[in-house]
């Protein structure tokens, strides 16, 4: 059976705009949603008795495909082997749309230039064969000043999906100088610390120069239309200046300051969803739960861990952070609002065909049993429902 044409799914408890609905009817057709209704018209019917019919995960920012790229220091695998087992591990996790995070760093190694390039390449070539909706979150050093004139042309050709200004030049400085962080960094990049630590300090000096480059970096992703997004604000003054360039998200705040302000500026905040599934931050930042609750988390992204959307989210309803609608919308229709993805993150007529079923039973971790991308069933776990 062809499930592209004409299917439904029905017996679940749908998550609809107006919230939660018992034994609604969702009849895709062409990878579309055609009907919500109460009847299957004739079409061919997927029994969700028991689970819940969930849309599709938008995943703004992910980098746990680097573990594919590079598992071990210095062990590398082709990209085309790399991206295929992150598909695979995107769509068991209920991913439909994923904007890979890659860095384009003024470091050598893994986030260079060269695995950029490579990457990039590597993306374009297995576009027909991957199943989620695979994109470019280009992830730019701000003090990578000799990256600036490919990544005005990128944005011109349109290649870049997302744009984010990173800098971490400082926190690279300041890991040099702990044994954990030191080991990280020089398994990265390849180099030995000295000679680290030397290229660190050139790039540190250029300060004066950078803020004129982001500015232009920025002009240009207004004029392609490209969505931005600054990483680690430190502050509200750098969220408002980021802001005044036109780039209206901010990615993983440090401080609830800057967050309010962010919110006060109608501006997504994302956070990441292991920070919820562990309790807390793996570096000591603001809690993800706490900013949830305060109306100051609006988007949850896998940031190193794809499992932790899905777990997140029933995470957040199961401790009484927020209900299960609001949680969800965190990893689907908050997401596709952020970069104006209109054409999915919920549930409603015209939009496509993403869904999840996904069972959810006491004392267990919550399971995508079936996954549709674009009305394809890409995913079935043991035990899923057999048309």
């Amino acid at each position: 059976m062809n499930m592209s044409k004409r299917f439904a799914i029905a017996g679940g408890k749908a998550l609809l705009p107006s919230g939660f609905q018992a034994d609604a009817v969702i009849t895709v057709e062409r990878g579309v949603i055609v009907d919500i209704g109460s009847e299957a018209n004739g079409a061919p019917v997927l029994d969700a008795k028991g689970l819940w019919v969930l849309p599709g995960i938008i995943d703004l920012h992910g980098d746990a495909f680097e573990r594919q790229i590079m598992p071990r220091p210095g062990v590398h695998f082709d990209l085309q082997l790399a991206l295929a087992e992150t598909d695979r591990q995107l769509v068991s996790n209920g991913i439909s749309t994923a904007y890979h995070g890659v860095t384009f760093s003024w470091e050598p190694g893994l986030r260079s230039r060269d695995t950029l390039v490579a990457l990039m390449a590597a993306l374009d070539a297995a576009a027909g064969y991957l199943s989620c909706d695979t994109r470019l979150h280009l992830r730019h050093e701000t003090f990578n000043l000799e990256g600036e004139a490919e990544v005005l042309e990128w944005l011109a050709e349109g290649r870049v999906d997302l744009l984010a200004f990173n800098d971490h030049t400082p926190d690279i400085l300041r890991k040099l100088g702990e044994p954990t962080g030191n080991a990280t960094l020089l398994q990265r990049t390849g180099l030995t610390a000295p000679a680290l630590q030397a290229l660190a300090e050139r790039v540190k000096s250029r300060r004066d120069v950078v803020p004129a480059s982001i500015r232009r970096l920025a002009a240009a992703a207004r004029k392609a239309g490209v969505p931005m997004a600054s990483h680690d604000d430190p502050s509200p003054t750098v969220r408002a200046d980021f802001q005044a360039l036109g780039c209206g998200i901010s990615e993983f705040p440090k401080t609830t300051d800057t967050a309010a302000l962010a919110r006060q500026l109608g501006n997504p905040v994302v956070l990441g969803a292991p920070n919820v599934v562990r309790g807390g931050s793996h570096c000591n930042a603001v809690s993800a739960a706490e900013m949830v609750r305060d109306g100051l988390c609006t988007v949850l992204t896998s940031d190193y861990y794809y499992p932790a959307l899905p777990h997140a989210a029933f995470q957040l309803s199961q401790q009484g952070v927020c209900d299960l609608a609001t949680a969800w919308a965190l990893v689907s229709s908050n997401p596709a609002d952020a970069v104006g993805l209109a054409d999915r993150g919920r549930l409603a007529v015209g939009l496509r065909g993403d869904m999840l079923l996904v069972q959810a039973l006491a004392g267990r971790p919550p399971r995508v049993v079936s996954h549709f991308i674009g009305g394809e069933q890409v995913f079935a776990a043991k035990g899923a429902p057999r048309w």
